[in-house]
């Protein structure tokens, strides 16, 4: 089990993650308010950088390598035991 706010910034990062990745396949919003423009811009909080309309390919790459960075810094719990 991941905990912690950094398990939730690792999981928040995984949901921008596929839903650019599903916008960039079929156009379809994640929500009403998950636009395009603000998915790459919760992208760059993560990655650094800056996208720009269209980068979702790149942003979505990026978002991956910090993933399993952050996947492979996260200490894990086992409960019983």
């Amino acid at each position: 089990m991941y905990s912690g706010s950094d398990a939730v910034a690792m999981y928040r990062a995984v949901t921008v993650k596929v839903a650019i990745e599903t916008y960039a396949k079929t156009k379809m919003k994640m929500t009403r308010g998950a636009t395009p423009t603000v998915l790459l811009g919760i992208a760059g909080e993560y990655t650094g950088k800056k996208y720009k309309r269209g980068q979702y390919d790149l942003a979505a790459k990026d978002l991956a390598v910090w993933i399993e960075t952050m996947r492979a810094a996260l200490p894990v719990t086992v409960e019983g035991e």
